[in-house]
């Protein structure tokens, strides 16, 4: 793998929209190639553009034209998109209306409907200033992260909210069912890891936090999980074993809100974060949503432990004519967005082009992605040459250029709601997927806003992982104070021998670091 300074003649045919390289181009190069040639490198395949934000000039670029899986930084795509069509304000509402009517006695004869309207946390993650909580290592992806934590908010608190304003409506006992319409858009499946059913009923991202820690050697571990349900009954099996002993569990969902945990965790252990995907959002919903109503003193006939009924509800043009009676406003769009580009959060990701076909009257991922395509294209990016199956980054036909991200990157700097965009970004040194990779002495750290990404895939015969992708895009402060739109992306690298993701991670940010000083 080579990198030259770029000529003139080199760069006009395939810089079209970008002019000629800076005359620095060699020492950055160089700088450049201390990290990309090194020998776990060797079969790897490397991809970049940084790109002046105000003139275009180019300060580097190795390969921008060729393909490049993007892992994660697809969602610098589908966040723009959908931010283009809802705008940094928007704010779901998500209503609970009634058929039937409320008798003196203060009882409903009918039913509560809960109306799924695109709300990815459900109040669920909003803290007392308004604003979405995340933290730097997100709980979704806590089965293969050992860092994941939990955020503060109550993952119950919309469902309170909406619990409490029917109490404060009058409705006293609900006499026949409590029902969840989650007909918004066609149910699919995510591109990534984490939850993997994509619907629009999301109470905490659909999965149940097991927080696994140990007792006394010999006795069962102790095993608390959120939220509570009568609905969720969990088989103990995990047991604590002596000091030293690898922890190990397995979860099996068993269906019908059971599951069974076993293993070990050694004593003296710090507590341990696993999660446990729910198989029926709607049902699962709907049994926390009656408990729920039951804490605000609102009494309901139906069983939380029976299964939601599609069935039973009316058409979706009949539930929209029933008069409300509660109501639950999201934070603005741009909280959800920070969410998911902070975190890499890909069920929210992945559920964005269905939201954004839902803004065009449409149902399907289908139609969302092609929303997408002519977003793109408006927005000046070579959208012929890229390919995408989905929002979140995990899809075997995801495939993006450097030129292409940069070109998404500088529009989006001229973009009405620019502002939210890069302030959803991770930023280096500082908080997200970039918070540990580099330290605090970096001349970089906090200078760059940028997605992470990262896909790997089990090389069984070799017993070990081979990286698909690890990637990085989005704004540089050099030292000079100018800003780059980049795109860095290394794909194809064994993980072995002491290389892992997090350290081919630092690698980037050492290009970066090569960027801020030497451009």
């Amino acid at each position: 793998m080579k990198f030259c300074r770029l000529s003139v003649a080199l760069v006009l045919p395939l810089i079209a929209s970008f002019p000629h390289p800076s005359p620095a181009a060699e020492p950055l190069a160089a700088a450049i190639q201390a990290v990309t040639r090194q020998p776990s490198y060797q079969q790897a395949h490397w991809g970049a553009l940084f790109v002046d934000l105000t003139s275009g000039e180019i300060i580097f670029a190795q390969q921008p034209d060729q393909l490049f899986a993007p892992a994660s930084t697809t969602k610098l795509f589908s966040v723009a998109c959908a931010l283009d069509a809802f705008g940094a304000g928007h704010r779901f509402k998500t209503p609970v209306v009634k058929r039937g009517e409320v008798n003196p006695a203060g009882e409903l004869v009918g039913d509560l409907i809960l109306v799924a309207s695109g709300d990815l946390s459900l109040g669920g993650r909003t803290t007392e200033t308004g604003e979405i909580a995340f933290v730097d290592s997100d709980h979704t992806y806590a089965n293969g992260n050992p860092d994941a934590t939990l955020t503060a908010p109550d993952p119950l608190g919309g469902l309170n909210d909406l619990a409490r304003q029917i109490a404060a409506a009058g409705i006293k006992r609900v006499r026949g069912d409590v029902l969840i319409d989650d007909r918004l858009f066609d149910k699919a499946e995510s591109t990534g890891s984490g939850p993997s059913t994509l619907t629009p009923i999301i109470v905490n991202d659909n999965v149940i936090d097991l927080l696994i820690e140990p007792t006394t050697p010999g006795q069962l571990a102790k095993l608390t999980w959120r939220p509570q349900s009568t609905a969720i009954r969990i088989d103990l099996k995990l047991e604590t074993a002596p000091a030293g002993t690898p922890f190990a569990t397995t979860i099996r969902n068993l269906g019908t809100g059971r599951f069974s945990v076993s293993g070990r965790i050694p004593s003296g252990h710090k507590p341990v974060l696993r999660v446990a995907e729910v198989s029926d959002p709607a049902s699962h919903a709907r049994s926390l949503f009656i408990e729920a109503l039951a804490r605000a003193g609102v009494g309901v006939t139906a069983s939380a432990l029976g299964e939601n009924s599609p069935a039973a509800l009316p058409s979706r043009d009949a539930v929209a004519k029933l008069p409300p009676v509660a109501l639950l406003t999201s934070p603005p769009l741009s909280e959800s967005l920070r969410l998911i580009l902070k975190v890499s959060h890909n069920l929210h990701a992945s559920t964005l082009p269905l939201l954004v076909a839902t803004r065009h009257g449409e149902r399907t991922l289908a139609a969302g992605l092609k929303r997408q395509h002519d977003f793109l294209a408006k927005a000046g990016v070579e959208v012929e040459t890229i390919s995408f199956g989905g929002g979140a980054g995990g899809a075997r036909s995801d495939y993006i250029t450097p030129r292409a991200t940069v070109q998404l990157l500088r529009h989006m700097a001229k973009h009405r709601d620019f502002e939210a965009y890069r302030r959803g970004l991770p930023r280096l040194g500082v908080d997200g997927t970039l918070s540990k990779n580099v330290g605090p002495d970096s001349p970089a750290r906090d200078l760059v806003q940028a997605k992470t990404g990262t896909l790997s895939w089990g090389n069984t015969m070799n017993g070990g992982s081979l990286l698909q992708s690890k990637a990085l895009a989005g704004y540089l402060t050099t030292a000079k104070g100018r800003t780059l739109a980049f795109a860095l992306f290394v794909n194809h690298a064994h993980l072995r021998a002491g290389v892992t993701t997090k350290s081919i991670g630092d690698d980037l940010a050492r290009i970066c670091e090569a960027v801020f000083v030497r451009e």
